[in-house]
């Protein structure tokens, strides 16, 4: 597996360094693009990654922002991805960008996959991604043991993936994999020893055991303890 691994002293340092890096792909993909799609991780490790980027010096105004995955849960909620990239990346400089939503107010994501498939369709394919990794090796919400794990994994899979998974509260909406590897530059951001160890494992696995495997291919890893 041809993956990039650079680790760093400390996660202040990543996460300084990983947003520079983040800009910089942006900055070089935008000379020969009208406009590109980032696409990044909810949770609490990019927080930082977000403090730093958002004030980053380039055109914002021809950058979409979106999710990799979202929780079927309104902005309103504490645990809605949307929530955090609004608060923390959506601002300063890059409140500038454009959000491409990953919740419409529906019962069930079902009900409008088409139509969050239709603001994305025409942007793809990602310019720059960053992943999460979960010490399951999840990465976006594409779990093992999920209910369309094999759907979200398909060489020719659709867009977006609804997946509900064990353990997981509510259901989610995820990019597939084919969408997440056909980005033009990848980022993985992994914190701890539990999830180094993880990621080396995830190399002797099938990607419906790890996930990450997946995606991993070309894609450069950040971490810190």
């Amino acid at each position: 597996m041809n993956y990039d691994f650079q680790s760093y002293p400390d996660r202040e340092m990543l996460a300084i360094d990983l947003a520079n890096k983040l800009a910089g792909d942006l900055r070089s993909i935008l000379q020969h693009e009208d406009r590109v799609v980032l696409a990044v991780p909810g949770g609490t490790s990019p927080g930082p990654v977000f403090d730093a980027l958002c004030a980053a010096d380039l055109d914002w105004a021809r950058v979409d922002v979106m999710l990799t995955d979202e929780r079927w849960v309104p902005e309103t909620s504490d645990r809605s991805n949307t929530r955090l990239i609004r608060d923390r990346l959506l601002v300063n400089r890059a409140a500038a960008a454009r959000l491409l939503p990953l919740y419409i107010d529906a019962h069930e994501p079902e009900e409008v996959l088409a139509e969050l498939e239709s603001q994305i369709s025409s942007e793809l394919p990602l310019a720059v991604v960053l992943l999460g990794m979960g010490a399951d090796m999840h990465t976006a919400s594409i779990f093992s043991g999920a209910d369309k794990l094999t759907e979200a994994l398909a060489p020719d899979a659709s867009i977006l993936v609804a997946m509900r998974a064990p353990g997981a509260p509510e259901p989610r909406v995820t990019l597939s994999a084919r969408v997440l590897n056909d980005a033009i530059r990848k980022h993985v951001l992994i914190f701890g020893e539990e999830k180094r160890i993880a990621l080396e494992q995830a190399l002797h696995l099938k990607p419906t055991e790890a996930p990450i495997k997946a995606v991993l291919s070309e894609a450069t890893v950040h971490w810190a303890e």
